[in-house]
């Protein structure tokens, strides 16, 4: 794999971490390996954000805990513009819980910190050349759980629903008609398997989401 991968042009890379001295370290690396071309780095995800937009790259490599937006947040961001990188998650994981939440948020590969820096530059080939790396996950309960199936706008259609809002609040929160409203309501419905907006809010508040926002903090 990687001998094919050699032999054409470098992969474009831009890396974003908010430890100086983990960027510092990444970028050395990067930038010494010719089958990569190291294009951007950053300490926010607001600045990768805007480098990538400006200049395209093929993969991302980014910290969970990025200020202030977060990974989670520019994950999501990312996966619904056209020409995005893909990304790898490279982080800290105590909890064995950030792989899950990597995927679930649309990231293509993630790397443990603790891990020997080859295993980083190794995923990232990999996920250049259209893989989806991971440590073992248990994928059937990935796919058990219908919140990974919402589009950003139904996240937020829910989150916002937990709140009390009314159809004619939610209507003039997203700038969008009532009928609008319903439709999303009965696609988010259907997709978490409830049947009006009580048994929504309920799902809301003993699913993940809720625990999973205070990741990006």
């Amino acid at each position: 794999m990687q001998k094919v991968i050699a032999d054409t042009a470098p992969i474009a890379v831009s890396l974003a971490d908010a430890n100086p001295l983990v960027l510092s370290a990444m970028s050395e690396i990067f930038d010494r390996d010719p089958r990569f071309s190291l294009v951007a780095t950053t300490a926010t995800a607001e600045g990768f954000l805007g480098a990538v937009m400006r200049v395209p790259v093929q993969v991302g490599v980014i910290d969970w805990n990025l200020p202030a937006l977060g990974g989670q947040k520019l994950i999501e961001v990312l996966r619904e513009q056209a020409n995005a990188p893909r990304l790898v998650v490279y982080g800290d994981d105590p909890k064995g819980d950030l792989p899950r939440l990597a995927m679930l948020a649309g990231a293509a590969g993630f790397v443990s910190r603790t891990t020997p820096v080859e295993k980083l530059l190794d995923t990232c080939l990999a996920v250049a050349a259209g893989q989806m790396v991971f440590p073992f996950l248990d994928v059937r309960e990935l796919q058990a759980d219908p919140i990974h199936s919402l589009t950003r706008r139904e996240r937020a259609l829910l989150e916002a629903l937990a709140t009390g809002l009314t159809n004619k609040d939610l209507a003039r929160e997203f700038d969008i008609s009532a009928n609008t409203v319903k439709f999303h309501l009965s696609n988010l419905f259907e997709k978490l398997g409830v049947k009006n907006r009580a048994q929504a809010i309920a799902f809301f508040y003993s699913s993940r989401l809720p625990g999973e926002g205070k990741q990006d903090r």
